[in-house]
């Protein structure tokens, strides 16, 4: 593993268990086994490297999604927490603790939240034949977004239920 990708392996994980502002750089530094100067040779700042997690992470997440179907899309988002975590979305994380201020952060936490609003309005296309109905796929997508918010505290196991809501709401619409 080349350095680069052990810093943002070691970033992310260290964010995603603890917390942006509770992860100090020294922090980074000795669990990633690395000087203060390797850090910042890699990423200018706690922002930078922050951002460079996030666009790490939508590009691993986004290519989970590669799929079809609303059952395989929630098939997807339980099979992730299930390897990553159910400790919420990194993304809305991020977002909530520099308030949205940050814009280096901002701007790739709006880029994955838009992406994934796509993707489910692309699959909303598919399942209806062609129709683009934004109300459902805005509808498919806080089931989404509900899911992973309440996976935090009750597992990944209600990622069933959404898909539930889902399908019901996508056969509604068929008919």
């Amino acid at each position: 593993m080349d350095i680069k990708t052990k810093l943002l392996s070691t970033a992310e994980s260290l964010f995603d268990r603890h917390g942006f502002n509770a992860t100090g750089m020294d922090r980074l530094t000795n669990a990633a086994e690395m000087s203060s100067r390797t850090l910042y040779k890699h990423a200018s700042s706690k922002n930078s490297l922050i951002a460079q997690v996030l666009k790490e992470r939508d590009s691993r997440f986004l290519r989970r999604l590669e799929v079809h179907s609303i059952n395989a899309l929630f098939d997807a988002l339980e099979d992730w927490m299930r390897v990553e975590s159910c400790r919420g979305c990194l993304f809305l994380r991020a977002y909530g603790e520099t308030g949205g201020d940050t814009s280096e952060i901002a701007e790739v936490v709006l880029a994955h939240k838009d992406g994934l609003r796509e993707k489910i309005q692309e699959i909303v296309r598919t399942e209806t034949g062609g129709v683009d109905d934004r109300a459902l796929a805005e509808q498919i997508l806080i089931l989404f977004e509900g899911a992973t918010a309440v996976a935090v505290y009750r597992g990944a196991g209600v990622v069933a239920t959404a898909r539930d809501a889902a399908v019901a709401l996508l056969e509604k619409a068929r008919s």
